[in-house]
């Protein structure tokens, strides 16, 4: 049973893939969380500052990571890489709290949603990442209203931020 109160601001998740990255957002009451868009992933960094701008542009009081852990609970090389994406953006958007917390089968999940809503699997390509993310950040508000604490790990900057 929800219970405890939501601490108030926007939030935005962020479900990290090797080639796109799904962004979902939630209103300032932490209500509703819905899809924002997809970001291509880039190994110069783009993609981390496209995130820190959408941090900065929804004003967002935290950014959820989604944490790929197998159903054993085990870490892999796509945990490893969202750690590490995890990082780099706490490192861009400090003082602004970054969470990792644990998206085992909402990739399931979101193709189950994009399914009932009627869309075909060749058609959802291009959004099956924000649902995800959507789904990971449902989760993180769940969990919140749940215990009264954030949902999964902070994830602490490894240096001061950008100037």
């Amino acid at each position: 049973m929800e219970s405890a109160a939501l601490r108030p601001g926007v939030r935005l998740a962020f479900d990290v893939g090797r080639a796109r990255i799904g962004v979902a957002r939630c209103d300032q009451d932490a209500l509703l969380a819905f899809p924002v868009l997809t970001l291509r992933r880039d190994r110069y960094g783009a993609d981390l500052d496209e995130a820190a701008d959408l941090v900065a542009e929804h004003d967002a009081v935290e950014a959820v990571v989604g944490l790929p852990i197998n159903l054993s609970g085990a870490g892999s090389s796509s945990s490893r890489d969202a750690r590490r994406w995890a990082r780099e953006l706490a490192d861009r958007i400090a003082p602004v709290t970054v969470r990792l917390v644990d998206e085992r089968l909402t990739t399931v999940s979101a193709h189950r949603h994009l399914h009932e809503a009627g869309l075909k699997e060749r058609s959802f390509r291009s959004i099956v990442d924000q649902a995800a993310a959507v789904v990971i950040l449902e989760q993180a508000l769940h969990a919140e209203r749940s215990t009264g604490r954030p949902a999964g790990q902070r994830v602490h900057p490894s240096k001061k931020g950008r100037a």
